[in-house]
């Protein structure tokens, strides 16, 4: 375990500010980032939010917290609903088998589950008592379709959008409750329809809103007032200002003290829409590159910037990642049968230096971009190192690359070089040694048809498995 960060800083959504992180417990962090909606298999967007904050997560670790993650799944809601009926399924087998799929497809992108994974129709009789004290606070009140938030009864609704009560309401869609006092308020409860999923609550059978899922979720689980929430941009509004109105004027203290929000992931320029048609889901992506490229293309951009997915872009993500895998394989064959435990990289300060920029660089509000920079220049340092043969330096090194790759969770799995890969390789340089260059070749091209490529070096023949 490391020791404890505390240079940590976080631009904060609500602060519009890059404030110095300190956690309400010593030591502790706890974090809630919202979960899927199970009506589908979760995309690329989907995907950066759930991997920026896994590494984010990640990373809070590595500088000695101790980390409480929580993540929703909303397995009620009309979208579910709609799905089921096209489907001419229930909505309960829509949220099983979507909700299976985001657990296989999370585990694919080596994404760890969160500590608590709570479920929305588990944790009804939360959100009823929060409603609860809303509607005896005269915060909320009830119309033919359900219960509603009052958001004129919340003077600071707007402060995590920054926006007024007027400029918010400009931008909304009309509602079709007509009933409702105003555009802006939202539902608590919604009254079931003939043939929808319902629950008892004291204003009548139904369901809950989205909103109040994850207001009574986090609280529930992370207790009162906690450290981060979590959550891709699109969330700002009104999801997120809606989280914070709920839960305040019910509680009468803060909800969240800093709020992270990651960029919109565009498709060759344009955001993903299902009307434009371009939605581009995570599996499918997964059966074509390693997690790690995923991961590491995501990572290349800094989480609050927007971002553009295409085949080109990630093909180049790829190309990059390719050096890190080489890299790696390169020292486990110059280390081999070498103790890394006797390897303590303080003892290098001019190796340590590399560690030290890198945790500096995440901790200026997780700037992957640039601690990516620092794993690049440190490559570029190896390879000289190598070539030079600097055998003093080769423990340090690998030690550097595997604590910075495991902090971002792109270090690669190098698997063991088969005895039938030695042997040709023997033959390789036996048949170099005579001068029969051209046996050799077909040997060599044997080899990289199956995916091994050989890099012939004054002191040493590195035998590398390409990136698939």
């Amino acid at each position: 375990m490391e020791n404890i960060n505390t240079e940590i800083k976080i631009y904060n959504t609500l602060t519009r500010k890059t404030e110095l992180f300190v956690p309400l417990k010593d030591n502790e962090v706890r974090m809630y980032v919202c979960g899927p909606t199970v009506y589908n298999y979760f995309h690329i967007g989907n995907a950066r939010s759930f991997i920026v904050f896994d590494t984010f997560r990640n990373f809070l670790k590595y500088s000695g917290y101790k980390v409480t993650f929580v993540q929703n799944i909303t397995d009620i809601d009309d979208k579910i609903i709609n799905k089921a009926n096209e489907e001419n399924t229930t909505w309960d087998m829509i949220s099983k088998k979507y909700t299976e799929a985001f657990f296989e497809d999370i585990k694919k992108l080596k994404i760890d589950l969160a500590d608590i994974c709570p479920k929305a129709t588990e944790e009804i009789p939360a959100m009823i008592e929060i409603i609860d004290k809303l509607y005896k606070h005269g915060i909320a009140y009830i119309t033919d379709n359900g219960v509603y938030f009052d958001v004129t009864q919340f003077t600071e609704y707007g402060k995590l959008s920054h926006k007024n009560l007027d400029e918010l309401q400009s931008g909304i869609r009309v509602d079709v409750d007509e009933k409702k006092k105003n555009p802006l308020d939202f539902a608590l409860w919604k009254f079931s329809k003939p043939g929808e999923p319902q629950w008892d609550s004291p204003w009548g059978k139904g369901r809950p809103g989205w909103h109040i899922e994850c207001s009574a979720m986090s609280s529930k689980y992370l207790g009162g007032t906690f450290d981060i929430h979590g959550g891709g941009i699109d969330l700002i509004f009104p999801h997120h200002e809606n989280e914070i109105a709920q839960y305040e004027a019910a509680g009468k203290k803060q909800f969240v003290r800093y709020w992270m929000h990651n960029g919109f992931m565009n498709i060759k320029g344009e955001k993903m829409s299902k009307s434009i048609g371009n939605i581009i889901l995570a599996r499918d992506i997964i059966k074509e590159y390693p997690a790690e490229v995923l991961r590491f293309f995501i990572l290349s951009t800094h989480y609050r910037a927007p971002m553009d997915f295409s085949k080109e872009n990630i093909d180049a993500a790829k190309s990059a990642y390719r050096e890190i895998f080489y890299t790696f394989q390169r020292l486990s064959q110059l280390l081999e049968n070498k103790n890394l435990n006797e390897c303590d990289i303080n003892q290098n300060t001019d190796i340590n230096n590399f560690k030290i920029e890198f945790i500096n660089a995440l901790n200026d509000d997780f700037n992957t971009p640039k601690a990516m920079g620092v794993i690049f220049s440190a490559l570029n340092k190896i390879k000289i190192d190598i070539n030079k043969n600097m055998e003093k330096n080769f423990m340090y090194w690998y030690k550097l690359l595997d604590y910075m790759t495991a902090v971002l969770k792109i270090k690669p799995e190098i698997i063991s070089i088969d005895e039938h890969t030695k042997k040709m390789v023997d033959a390789i340089n036996s048949l170099r040694k005579d001068k029969k260059y051209k046996e050799a070749d077909e040997i060599r091209n044997k080899l990289l048809n199956e995916g091994i490529i050989l890099e012939f070096t004054k002191d040493k023949t590195f035998i590398i498995s390409d990136l698939k």
